[in-house]
């Protein structure tokens, strides 16, 4: 790792070698056969632990990991599975999908997974990597199956009750299933009400109370399907309504995800003068459960064929309670216009033990529960030629109803949800495939603002994919207006915000190559993204810069190494080391924030050493540079290191040790983020059908005592059980 660092660092230009680096991986990229998935790596694991740390490793975005983890703890069936929903798989393309259907058309859905090998559609290793997404074995009629699991986490240094979290699911006959999750809490919030005399919020302090944030009952026929409880629902090109954060999602599936607790954080949520004192004020304490908010109510499907048409109908209406960050909100008697730039959040103030009344002491940057209902509903119908050949319409609409009485709330733009009332957008998909090349579209226009100034914008996706089993080229063409405030929508954009949502005053194109060499020994993948304003926004004809590319050597399985680069630019039309890359570049005399026009390179190494059936090691270093107002004539160099062991000393038993490195800037020990997290992850099958797991967690602040600005974080323990029934 140090003669990488020393390497970097002694290069005669960084900006020559990194450009030279992506320039040799993009020639790489360019061989003839190829790979395809809709994910930044390729996947080799086993269960949830192998997953979180991919994620943890950098190597999976968030929104990637949620979705396999979705997948992961639901399963696929082979042989019912749609084609949009196989394609969410980890490593397919549309060209092995369509193979894959036609094979189970062959042979009317009866089949093994195991047959797809003897039958070409897929390889030996392609199948083991997703056989811990499969459904393996098909149900009975009247078989009844399910599971239930209870986890908890204990920081060393906590003064509270545990959180405690229980999940359960079924699957019983005649297409019935079912599920919840119920949670019990600790450092949420109470109940919001308005102070009229003093026009501020005030909440109660947070107290142990169960919750039952997730539950739903469904069922499933020939040709219709109804769920009751809470869920999630997508379509097209997720340009007009998606909360599904599948790459091609078709309709609804149950909302059964959920947080697990991060680092122990400070127990005090209060600031002014009696906010917290003793040890309440110095104490660390383990997080609660968390959960996604999607939709809550009914959502019905009916499909089959009309005239050789395949005719599908859904509907839902939700009626769901949403939290809001205090700084998303603001009371309209005390700011009145259109725009909300100099209308300040209102303060939230606590009522101490022993008060009648909330006094000096405030709560800051907490999460406001059950701020507004929102009322929603809608639905999609879609006609179909063939699996590759549709079109269909979306369209919703949302109502937020204030839970606070007395104050007239509204969202900020900041916010995600666009202020004025009402929202929602109506559009239309299509799709379109033959022979190698599918192509799709989706547009939408969005409406808000139904209680006073009525206002929307347009938005508009187009995908054309070109590929083979082994190869697959996509190129996507975007466009969000500057009035495009859709919440609901998760279509293909850039990282960056416009006044709290992704898809929205963007104009890009992405192109991605995804490959994999006949033998299977190499997989390559990389991708291309640029994206700027378009006219009428704030910064128009600055063009932003996003290029990655990595490779994966399969070829033995004893020894697997890859590499990774990726390059960012936030504004090809300035460059120089002197130019920030986070953060903003200083304020302009109207006092709106400069945003930071830099580049950050990173290049990264991981290899997996399968010493014997029972031994699996990997190591991971990655080195970023990136631009910073510290260092006007140079790039900051922050490095990361991984190193994991998994040990299976019995088949019953799996030993799981990981420790991570990370420093924020290598010249300097005394401003950003130096650390060493290192856990021991105990899962041991006791029974058939009962496993328990344990993991114990350990996180150290390397910074200075001397010198820094804030003291570094004593050491922090924390301890994670979980215990699982399958039945």
């Amino acid at each position: 790792m140090s003669s990488l660092v020393s390497f970097v660092q002694s290069a005669g230009s960084v900006r020559h070698a990194c450009l030279f680096a992506l320039l040799i991986a993009c020639t790489l990229l360019a061989a003839p056969g190829a790979r395809a998935e809709p994910y930044e790596a390729g996947l080799a694991i086993d269960d949830e632990t192998d997953l979180r740390a991919l994620f943890e490793d950098g190597v999976l975005s968030r929104e990637s990991f949620d979705t396999l983890l979705d997948l992961l703890r639901t399963g696929v069936d082979l042989r019912t599975a749609t084609r949009e929903a196989l394609y969410s798989l980890p490593g397919l393309t549309w060209a092995q999908v369509d193979a894959l259907l036609a094979y189970r058309a062959r042979r009317e859905g009866v089949f093994s997974p195991g047959e797809l090998v003897e039958a070409g559609v897929l390889s030996a290793a392609e199948l083991r990597r997703l056989r811990p997404f499969l459904v393996e074995e098909a149900r009975g009629a009247w078989d009844v199956s399910g599971r239930l699991r209870l986890l908890t986490a204990y920081a060393a240094a906590d003064a509270l009750v545990p959180p405690v979290l229980l999940q359960g699911q079924a699957e019983g006959p005649l297409g019935l299933r079912g599920g919840g999750v119920l949670s019990l809490t600790r450092r949420r919030l109470g109940s919001v009400r308005l102070d009229s005399r003093r026009r501020v919020l005030v909440a109660e302090l947070p107290s142990v109370t169960p919750r039952a944030p997730k539950f739903h009952v469904r069922w499933a026929g020939e040709h219709a399907s109804v769920l009751v409880g809470t869920y999630r629902l997508g379509f097209g090109q997720r340009l007009t309504l998606d909360t599904t954060g599948r790459p091609a999602p078709e309709g609804f599936v149950p909302d059964e995800s959920f947080l697990t607790p991060g680092t122990p954080e400070k127990r005090c949520v209060l600031s002014g003068t009696g906010a917290c004192v003793g040890e309440e004020a110095q104490g660390r304490v383990t997080p609660d459960f968390g959960w996604t908010e999607g939709f809550r109510g009914v959502v019905g499907t009916v499909h089959g064929q009309v005239e050789g048409l395949e005719l599908s109908l859904t509907g839902f209406g939700s009626h769901q309670s949403r939290d809001l960050s205090q700084y998303e909100l603001f009371d309209r008697k005390d700011c009145q216009g259109s725009r909300t730039e100099g209308c300040r959040a209102p303060e939230v103030l606590a009522v101490l033990p022993g008060k009648q009344v909330p006094g000096p002491a405030r709560f800051v940057s907490r999460t406001l529960p059950d701020v507004f209902h929102e009322v929603a509903g809608g639905g999609h119908v879609s006609l179909g030629v063939s699996p590759r050949t549709r079109v269909g319409v979306t369209a919703w609409g949302a109502w937020p109803v204030w839970a606070v009485e007395g104050a007239v709330l509204d969202f900020r733009e900041s916010a995600r949800y666009p202020m004025g009332g009402g929202y929602g957008a109506v559009g239309a998909d299509a799709a379109w495939g033959l022979g190698p090349v599918d192509l799709f579209f989706e547009g939408a226009r969005s409406f808000a603002g139904l209680s006073g100034q009525p206002r929307g914008g347009f938005g508009a996706v187009q995908r054309t994919v070109l590929g083979d089993p082994g190869q697959e080229w996509e190129l996507t063409l975007r466009y969000y207006g500057r009035d495009f405030d859709n919440p609901y929508s998760r279509a293909v954009s850039s990282p960056d915000e416009s006044e709290g949502l992704r898809a929205s005053n963007e104009l890009g194109a992405r192109l991605r190559y995804l490959h994999r060499t006949v033998e299977g020994a190499w997989r390559l993948s990389g991708r291309v993204d640029v994206w700027t304003q378009p006219p009428g926004g704030e910064a128009p004809g600055v063009f932003h810069l996003r290029t990655s590319a990595r490779v994966d050597f399969t070829g033995v399985p004893e020894l697997q190494p890859s590499v990774w680069v990726e390059h960012r630019n936030k504004d090809l039309g300035r460059n120089g080391p002197e130019l920030c890359f986070e953060g903003n570049d200083g304020t302009l005399s109207t006092g709106e924030p400069i945003p930071c026009a830099g580049e950050q390179y990173g290049v990264a190494g991981r290899v997996r050493l399968e010493a014997s059936e029972a031994l699996t090691l990997a190591v991971q270093y990655q080195h970023t540079l990136m631009g910073s107002r510290r260092q006007p004539r140079g790039l900051r160099k922050d490095g990361r290191a991984v190193l994991e062991l998994l040990f299976r000393p019995l088949p019953s038993l799996r030993l799981h040790g990981r420790a991570s490195w990370r420093d924020e800037d290598l010249s300097e020990n005394t401003r950003l983020t130096q650390a060493l997290r290192t856990s021991l992850e105990v899962a041991w099958a006791v029974l058939p059908g009962w496993s328990a797991r344990g993991r114990y967690e350990l996180a150290l602040d390397l910074k200075s005592p001397e010198g820094s600005l804030t003291p570094p974080e004593p050491p922090q323990h924390l301890f994670r059980l979980e215990l699982e029934s399958r039945f």
